[in-house]
């Protein structure tokens, strides 16, 4: 089913999502929920879409970036990822990256990221899985993870950055796919 994206100031934005345990991941509501963040997520044309972006503050989230995704155009392909509990490492390296965000619609703004992480979660059945990601897809995984813990893009943005998906499109796209082609050629995905 696809849910309702809730947006800036929606209280569920600014909570730190809670744990699940393993009982609660078997539920069926909680496996409904995350179908319905996948669905929500693909509907929307997002890189990866948090609990508490459908209202839910529970610490899951899905992260995918299909080919041609017409939002991300410049962002390296990402398999289907379900995380449950995740916790982030961060490595060596922070870029600049150009992002938006499905809860602040019509905004874009330059976030600081870590080119490498190590991302430690349960799939949805409960396994314990590791992921590592750089470049632009660890950005990806970051941002999600922010969501869980109740950050937005605005929080971590350079204020002067903060601009509309209308002024991005008129002046800075070319200037960002130009250096997320750079990132994506130093880091990989």
């Amino acid at each position: 089913m696809i849910r309702e994206i809730v947006t800036l100031g929606h209280p569920a934005l600014r909570e730190r999502a809670r744990e699940l345990s393993a009982a609660e991941l078997a539920t069926d509501p909680v496996q409904a929920l995350i179908d319905d963040l996948v669905e929500t997520k693909r509907a929307a044309h997002g890189a990866g879409l948090a609990a508490n972006q459908v209202g839910e503050a529970l610490r899951v989230a899905v992260v995918e970036v299909e080919p041609g995704n017409p939002r991300y155009p410049y962002k390296p392909p990402v398999p289907l990822t379900i995380l449950v509990n995740p916790v982030i490492a961060y490595g060596k390296g922070v870029e600049m990256i150009n992002e938006g965000c499905l809860s602040v619609p019509g905004t874009r703004a330059e976030v600081p990221r870590a080119m490498n992480v190590t991302v430690s979660y349960l799939d949805r059945d409960g396994a314990k899985r590791t992921t590592t990601a750089r470049g632009l897809t660890a950005g990806t995984f970051q941002h999600e993870v922010d969501h869980l813990d109740g950050t937005l893009i605005v929080d971590r943005a350079e204020p002067s950055t903060v601009t509309s998906w209308e002024d991005y499109e008129r002046g800075r796209r070319a200037d960002f796919e130009h250096r997320a082609a750079a990132i994506v050629a130093r880091y990989g995905s």
